[in-house]
């Protein structure tokens, strides 16, 4: 009887871990599905607290490793990536047990990013070679404050898509290949090093300076991925370039960094309007601004910038004051005029509590004021002013739409 006892204990015990492995992997296969919209982090944190200690290495082996080269989206893949190194983030990724699982997916994914671009094309998993080859360098660290899908949606500048990224230990192993290459094979011994010194060094200094470079261009990425949510310091405001930013990046920017934002403005509709693709792509990023003080801020800064840009209409030259006041002040006001509308329905409504709309309508007003005082726009001009006086007259109860509506009806 005691045998049978002891014979029947261990698969009920058994059964038990079962179930409750499955439960845990059900949990984690969740949890993959919906945390690409949280920082990388948090996700990560969130493996661990779900996951006991003694099976996290072995789940990672079953469950996240397969979507590293699965056909799993590209925010999951980059999750992932991330979850694997954060395991063993302590320690430095030369000792991560999946420092060759990483290495073998950043080798396989560049090669393929590299196919397309040699065929004219531009790879979806640009993103994850970036993150891979930040996670290889020890930058791992830099990618945990934003989510899967921030990462993923970030358009990269040319000098980090995957062709231009390689590892210090590949780095290392060209050199010498390239060497070879460049040294005169029919030289005497006594000669060759001498002839094949000059080219190796040659390649050396290329490729530190071509590191540093890359260097900076990646923290500048990674400072630009900050801007977007938090306020730069002056110190690192200096270090986030105009090659690096793109049109997704400016909203962030213009919310959280206005005084980084004209700059960065300035030097991209510069470059935009001498380029074939013209500068509309960052125009319609302005028009439709939030009406919010950053966004004046910003517009106010940009119709009294003077710098001159090439007219992409008529082919001679202009400035960005003229290009901003043709091209999206008054579209910027009608937008701004909608987005109030949506935002008293809302408070109307209950579905918001703040003071978002009578703000809005006090410094849209205020902003409009200054234009007239500046002579950007015409009070008599019904092409000008006729929408903003239906909207203050419809909110006169504002003292400052109430003065800006007396103004537009005097005139």
């Amino acid at each position: 009887m005691m045998q049978t006892a002891s014979f029947y204990q261990l698969p009920l015990a058994t059964k038990h871990q079962t179930m409750s492995g499955d439960s845990t992997r059900a949990s984690v296969t969740q949890l993959l599905a919906s945390a690409c919209s949280t920082p990388c982090s948090t996700a990560a944190h969130t493996f661990v607290q779900i996951v006991e200690p003694l099976s996290r290495f072995q789940l990672a082996l079953d469950v996240l490793m397969p979507m590293l080269d699965s056909r799993a989206e590209l925010p999951q893949r980059i999750l992932v990536s991330y979850m694997l190194y954060s395991l063993y983030a302590p320690h430095p990724i030369a000792i991560n047990p999946f420092k060759s699982v990483l290495h073998a997916s950043f080798v396989k994914e560049r090669e393929i990013a590299i196919q397309v671009a040699n065929a004219g094309g531009v790879s979806e998993n640009e993103q994850l070679v970036w993150v891979l080859w930040k996670i290889l360098k020890g930058d791992g660290s830099d990618i945990g404050p934003f989510s899967p899908n921030t990462l993923a949606r970030s358009p990269l500048p040319p000098k980090l898509r995957a062709a231009n990224l390689f590892l210090e230990e590949e780095t290392a192993a060209h050199v010498p290949a390239e060497s070879v290459r460049n040294g005169d094979m029919s030289a005497t011994p006594a000669s060759a090093p001498e002839s094949a010194d000059g080219p190796a060094r040659a390649d050396v200094l290329s490729t530190a300076e071509r590191d540093r470079e890359m260097e900076k261009l990646s923290h500048a990425m990674t400072l630009l991925l900050a801007a977007r949510d938090r306020v730069l310091t002056i110190a690192e405001q200096r270090l986030v370039s105009p090659p690096v930013v793109t049109s997704v990046d400016l909203p962030g920017i213009i919310a959280n960094n206005p005084a980084l934002a004209h700059p960065l403005l300035n030097a991209l509709l510069v470059a935009a309007a001498d380029s074939d693709l013209g500068p509309d792509t960052y125009l319609d990023v302005l028009r439709h601004l939030p009406p919010t003080l950053p966004s004046f801020d910003l517009m106010g800064r940009l119709l009294r910038d003077t710098t001159t840009v090439v007219d992409v209409v008529t082919g001679g030259r202009t400035t960005i004051a003229d290009l901003v006041r043709t091209e999206v002040l008054g579209w910027f006001i009608h937008e701004s005029v909608s987005w109030l509308d949506r935002a008293e329905q809302d408070e109307r409504e209950g579905n918001i509590s703040d003071d978002r709309f009578a703000k809005g309508v006090q410094n849209l007003c205020r902003f409009y004021s200054a234009l007239i005082k500046l002579s950007i726009v015409d009070p008599a001009s019904d092409a000008d002013s006729a929408e903003m006086a239906h909207f203050t007259l419809r909110n006169s109860r504002f003292e400052e739409a109430n003065a800006l509506y007396r103004v537009l009806a005097s005139s």
